[in-house]
């Protein structure tokens, strides 16, 4: 059906159309994803976890959104955001947004707004009411320069979503600049293109940094019909980032 779609449909309709057909396929009331507001009676197998049919979201995605809309202003607010290596269905979603001045980044990623080196972000201080760095750490060789840099664009009393992967098993975080084979990384790290497992001094790293941190156990304080209805991650805490507003002096 869905290549018949494509042989008599125009190509510029191809992505509504798909859209469309995966609605249909999947529609159902036992699953909602918050990024997209879609409803599924299934979710698609993505190895260890799940993902939306129709926009791609992970556990940790759908963690996100439905955090930002119920912890946060950032969709009512006027806010000037930078987001960091964000997936499509984010940027979309996020630039969409009448609210929000927004902007994308990444090194390398053409579908980005702008290219900076997270290490080195050629922008003034103060910048940014708003900061999303979501699962990037935990790639960059140097996180604490990036962390720096991160803290650096932020406003005063701003504040930034800076998660990364922690394993709480550990009490340091480990990193070994030796390990660069793919297999060896993947079997350490947890993934081929990660540089470290953070542990739960993750927390104090981002506060050497400059950043007041508050972890948030959000998906704790949810019902469990939520969490299977959203399927969120049962475990996951949100590293939550203020940069202090400045004392008066005086």
């Amino acid at each position: 059906m869905k290549r018949l779609a494509k042989r008599i449909i125009p190509r510029r309709y191809h992505t509504v159309v798909s859209y469309i057909l995966i609605t249909v396929r999947y529609y159902g009331l036992r699953f909602k994803c918050p990024c997209c507001n879609g409803h599924f009676r299934k979710l698609l197998l993505y190895g260890a976890d799940r993902k939306c049919p129709k926009c791609g979201s992970l556990k940790r995605h759908r963690l996100l959104c439905d955090y930002l809309e119920k912890r946060t202003d950032f969709f009512t607010a006027h806010k000037k955001v930078l987001n960091i290596s964000p997936l499509p269905f984010f940027q979309k979603k996020f630039k969409n947004l009448k609210n929000l001045d927004y902007i994308s980044a990444d090194i390398s990623s053409p579908m980005v707004m702008i290219r900076i080196d997270i290490t080195n972000i050629a922008t003034p201080d103060n910048q940014f009411d708003c900061i999303i760095c979501y699962h990037v750490l935990e790639h960059i060789p140097d996180d604490k320069k990036a962390m720096k840099e991160l803290f650096r664009v932020l406003k005063p009393g701003g504040w930034a979503i800076l998660q990364s992967p922690v394993c709480y098993n550990l009490d340091k975080t480990f990193e070994d600049p030796n390990i660069v084979s793919p297999e060896k990384k993947r079997r350490v790290f947890g993934q081929e293109d990660h540089v470290r497992r953070y542990g739960r001094d993750y927390k104090d790293r981002l506060q050497r940094a400059g950043f007041t941190v508050r972890l948030d156990n959000y998906v704790k304080e949810l019902e469990d019909d939520k969490i299977k209805k959203y399927d969120l991650p049962k475990n996951e805490i949100i590293y939550f980032c203020t940069k202090p507003k400045p004392h008066n002096s005086g």
